[in-house]
């Protein structure tokens, strides 16, 4: 995936940020539920309180095409295989039960809430990333 940083929009990078707190705090005052979005699709499978998480997923799915109406979207290129995909969302979904949560739940609304398991989670998920990618980059390809 390559990202058109020519192009890069601060504030609607921002917007999108506030956006996305301001979502975590609606669930969190009005539902009580923590937004991390892997527990939220991990409750889906487990067929647990299933309509307010798929207001969620929806809610994730569409407003990219929402956002498009107003700007244009920022142009990706994908050159991964449909596979790694697959098997890279696998391992995200295996990382984040074996961490009780994802980059959104430690990230956004742990970290908002200094806890240090969230702290420990999301460095722990950026060194993963960062390491996953020199070596699929420099070692691998």
């Amino acid at each position: 995936m390559i990202i058109d940083w020519a192009h890069f929009t601060p504030l609607a990078s921002l917007a999108g940020g506030a956006l996305i707190g301001l979502a975590a705090a609606i669930l969190v005052l009005f539902n009580g539920k923590i937004a991390g979005v892997s527990g939220i699709l991990g409750g889906l499978i487990a067929k647990q309180q299933a309509a307010w998480r798929w207001v969620f997923i929806i809610g994730l799915v569409i407003s990219p095409f929402i956002y498009g109406l107003v700007q244009p979207l920022p142009s990706t290129e994908n050159q991964t295989s449909l596979l790694v995909l697959l098997i890279a969302g696998v391992l995200v979904g295996i990382g984040t039960t074996a961490s009780s949560g994802c980059t959104s739940g430690h990230g956004v609304c742990g970290l908002s809430r200094g806890s240090l398991r969230s702290l420990v989670a999301t460095l722990s998920f950026m060194f993963a990333g960062f390491v996953a990618v020199f070596i699929v980059r420099h070692l691998i390809g």
